[in-house]
């Protein structure tokens, strides 16, 4: 098992592609398991060696173009702390994969497009993220994935049940598809609670930025089926798409209302927020992401016209604790992040606004 990078940008870091000025990223997640094995609270040493081991065909024999397609498996027990933190800080391994590092792995595509957690609740997470909303190619990757894996394991599988998941809810095509948005202006106009609240009913979740039990930081959330089973792939990708489009209409028109009545107001909150960001010598990590996401909205409405190439989701990420860690080499201390933050996103910023 090879050594881990993980302080480069992954690919749903690059914030380019359709409706990127509020669609954060889209992902697609394959719940899995192995027919012969108990679920993942159940295996004991030898049989995730055994599981290691079956897997270890679809690593060795992926023939691919560049180093960015090729896959590296890594057990999470050898990966310092630190190493795992920023994986989860990058969403390409869970909290809780992290934390029950013991009987753990994660298998890496190489430009971290995909992601495949072993051992976290089931046997198998298959994660395809991508920037923006591009749910279509993340699931024809996934499935891709899937299908390869699949030449050489047998997947617990009924019938009439469809996969098989050690949590029932994941039962059927085990498929979640997710998308994180970025809703500053349905917060600030107060109808994101309603929103959130009809979105629940139609049978969609809606999580803060690290999933479920976090908060939606910097008017990030992210929202995901909560059905599998009955359901084919392409109907739970193609109904997320559709009422994702739904609130990318709103949060527009929420913008287009913020700038029609309430300019001054909007364009001294954004400048505000570019102005801390270029001077500040302290940022908190919750600060650094408001403000972030002030920005971001100036950007994405023509009010800071000088950052159209600054990479505000890359910076969101490399701002949080473990990453900066793992930029500076060396473990800091509160104090010193909130220095090292600081720094960080002023070099970041440093090309003038107009």
């Amino acid at each position: 098992m090879a050594g881990l990078e993980t302080n480069r940008p992954a690919k749903w870091m690059e914030g380019t592609g359709p409706y990127s000025d509020i669609v954060i990223s889209s992902r697609i997640r394959l719940a899995r398991n192995i027919h012969d094995l108990p679920f993942p609270h159940l295996v004991m040493e030898s049989q995730f060696a055994d599981i290691l081991e079956r897997l270890k065909p679809f690593v060795t024999n992926r023939t691919a173009r560049s180093p960015a397609h090729r896959f590296i498996m890594h057990r999470l027990r050898d990966l310092p702390a630190l190493d795992r933190q920023v994986l989860v800080e990058k969403h390409l391994i869970s909290p809780q994969h992290a934390r029950n590092a013991e009987h753990a792995a994660v298998i890496l595509r190489g430009d971290e497009a995909v992601s495949i957690l072993v051992n976290e609740e089931d046997h198998l997470r298959i994660q395809c993220l991508y920037p923006a909303l591009q749910l279509d190619e993340a699931w024809h990757l996934g499935s891709n994935v899937d299908d390869l894996l699949e030449r050489s394991l047998d997947y617990a599988f009924s019938p009439s049940r469809g996969y098989l998941t050690a949590c029932p809810t994941n039962a059927g095509t085990g498929l979640r598809a997710s998308v994180m948005l970025h809703l500053p202006a349905l917060v600030m106009s107060n109808q994101a609670g309603r929103l959130y609240s009809d979105i629940v009913k139609l049978g969609f979740m809606v999580r803060g930025i690290y999933g479920e039990g976090t908060e939606a930081l910097g008017n990030i959330f992210q929202f995901s089926n909560q059905v599998t089973l009955g359901r084919s792939e392409p109907e739970i990708v193609e109904n997320l798409r559709t009422i994702t489009e739904r609130i990318i209409e709103q949060e527009r028109a929420g913008r287009d209302t913020l700038l029609r009545e309430m300019k001054s107001q909007l364009e001294d909150r954004v400048w505000r927020a570019y102005g801390i960001l270029t001077n500040a010598h302290l940022l908190s990590s919750s600060e650094a992401v408001q403000l972030l996401s002030d920005v971001r909205l100036g950007r994405d409405l023509g009010l800071l016209k000088g950052l159209t190439s600054f990479g505000i989701t890359e910076v969101l990420v490399i701002t949080r604790p473990g990453y900066l860690q793992k930029l500076a080499g060396r473990a800091l201390s509160a104090a010193e992040r909130d220095v090292e933050r600081a720094r960080l996103v002023r070099e970041k910023l440093k090309g003038p606004a107009t």
